[in-house]
């Protein structure tokens, strides 16, 4: 069904298994971050909303990680490699990320006013390649996901596709409080959308070889870069003015991940 859904979208078909075909993939993944962009742009939603909206995408990512993505790098590598990979993808992100607090993107995904965008010279390049870094991974896994049949990469387009919507509306919502032109905002999110589909591609057409350990090691690297992710710049937003269900619908958006993973595999 997934796969009959990706060809009326014309994403499956002829290209199916190449790198195309991943690339494609990964433009469908990061759409809506457009999507998400022009919500949060032109519409005023209450704080609380956005602070759901990224609850339930962080539940979303988290439920990818643990029945898809770790998952399936221990059952083709062992524990080994895919601890050795997840801890290098958390240490990856982690030290990227500090770097770029630094020049003040430390923000980019809330939906409050950041002052210090204001203030600092650097914080747009900072805001554009922080938002970059958050995407990649999400990305890779699509490429890699291809190289393992059609349901696992549907699984890692529905997954992101669900997860970046909330997560382009809040930075969005933030990036104008601070005085970001639109011509920023989208040039900004188109470019990331871009970029998110030559990562696809890239993802694919690298690990095409080696769809065994080399795509293991890969799954655990992105798998620790996307919980750290989540944790370090979509928790703060998620739990500010939303303390109360925070937790309640990041459980649902973790929920929902599961079902549609169980839904695609047909199991």
């Amino acid at each position: 069904m997934a796969e009959a859904l990706l060809l009326q979208l014309g994403v499956a078909g002829p290209f199916n298994g190449s790198a195309l075909h991943a690339g494609l993939l990964g433009l469908l993944g990061a759409s809506s971050l457009l999507l998400g962009a022009a919500v949060g742009y032109w519409l005023r939603l209450p704080h609380s909303a956005v602070a759901g909206a990224m609850a339930f995408a962080a539940g979303v990512l988290l439920a990818l990680v643990s029945f898809d993505l770790i998952e399936r790098s221990y059952q083709a590598a062992g524990l080994l490699p895919t601890s050795i990979g997840f801890i290098g993808g958390v240490a990856l992100f982690t030290g990227c990320n500090q770097l770029l607090i630094r020049s003040g993107g430390q923000h980019r995904k809330r939906s409050g006013c950041n002052p210090c965008e204001r203030q600092t010279s650097s914080a747009g390049l900072a805001i554009a390649l922080g938002t970059l870094l958050d995407g990649v991974p999400e990305s890779f896994v699509v490429g890699v996901s291809t190289l393992g049949g059609g349901h696992q990469s549907a699984l890692a387009v529905a997954a992101f596709f669900l997860a970046n919507f909330p997560e382009a509306l809040s930075s969005t919502a933030g990036m104008k409080q601070a005085g970001r032109t639109s011509a920023f905002i989208f040039g900004l999110w188109g470019g990331i959308v871009a970029a998110s589909a030559a990562a696809a591609a890239v993802g694919h057409y690298v690990l095409a070889g080696d769809p065994g350990s080399g795509a293991a090691l890969a799954l655990g690297v992105a798998g620790g870069a996307i919980v750290a992710m989540v944790v370090d710049t979509m928790l703060p937003e998620a739990t500010d003015d939303a303390h109360r269900f925070t937790g309640i619908v990041a459980a649902a958006g973790f929920l929902a991940a599961f079902i549609l993973s169980k839904t695609l595999t047909g199991e």
